[in-house]
């Protein structure tokens, strides 16, 4: 196992230990071998990340509830653009990064905050065009 990180908190301000998935999501198959940079303040303090699997390294900043919830959403309006214009995952990062004006090392919505959130999901839905039932219509 890789060593792990010092991290702290952004809501406040204490450390973030890497611990197992499951101490989160229980023990099933989500969590299993999976791990997370947890507040040490949890569950007062609900915020953390995951860890990339092979290096152990948080994939972002900590996020609460409602910022895991806004990244979920922005990694839901990528995914829609890329079937929707037929573009590869990586194709995707380069439009959002020059959308954006981030660098390869910027654009990981891990990183983003609400704002940032909102303007992915703002950008995907302008790209996608207008819904299929719009177009039949047209």
């Amino acid at each position: 196992m890789m060593k792990s990180k010092k991290i702290k908190c952004p809501y406040c301000h204490a450390n973030a230990s890497l611990r197992p998935a499951s101490v989160v999501y229980g023990h099933n198959r989500r969590s299993q071998g999976k791990f997370l940079y947890l507040c040490d303040r949890w569950p007062a303090c609900d915020a953390y990340v995951s860890a990339h699997d092979r290096t152990h390294l948080p994939m972002g900043v900590l996020a609460n509830g409602d910022l895991r919830h806004k990244r979920i959403l922005a990694h839901q309006a990528l995914r829609q653009l890329q079937q929707s214009r037929n573009m590869e995952k990586w194709e995707v990062y380069i439009w959002l990064q020059a959308k954006l004006g981030l660098n390869e090392h910027q654009a990981h919505i891990g990183q983003f905050s609400d704002w940032m959130c909102d303007e992915v999901i703002c950008l995907c839905k302008q790209a996608s065009g207008p819904p299929a039932d719009m177009k039949a219509a047209a």
